[in-house]
């Protein structure tokens, strides 16, 4: 059953202005491993950690840099959650998030869906 949807949009452009005036971003929002990756790609991630929030229904408890977006062999990105933000998961009987993300022509889009493994009433 889906318990929530969540989508964000990020102009690439003004993001990467973003992490130039403050570089400290990087560590505030992004996994040691994601740090390194180009703008296009740390604006695509930034759109899914809101997203994920967004289909989470707020911020509680969630930690941007326990959120990273790891790809599969297969290139499919993929939510890796940890600390207190994979116990909200848990807590709130999420069993299931599909994820996609896209960039091009400046902008960067994520898209969430979570689920749980409840029955519909």
């Amino acid at each position: 059953m889906i318990v929530g949807i969540g989508v964000d949009l990020v102009d690439i452009p003004r993001f990467e202005r973003s992490l130039a005036r403050t570089p400290r971003l990087l560590e505030r929002l992004f996994a040691p491993a994601e740090r390194v990756l180009p703008p296009r790609s740390l604006a695509a991630r930034y759109a899914a950690k809101e997203a994920l929030i967004k289909a989470l229904g707020g911020s509680e408890g969630v930690h941007w840099t326990e959120i990273e977006i790891t790809p599969e062999p297969s290139g499919r990105p993929w939510f890796t959650l940890t600390g207190s933000t994979a116990a909200v998961i848990e807590e709130r009987g999420i069993s299931s998030i599909h994820l996609s993300m896209s960039h091009d022509a400046g902008l960067a889009t994520a898209y969430v869906v979570a689920e749980s493994a409840g029955v519909s009433a």
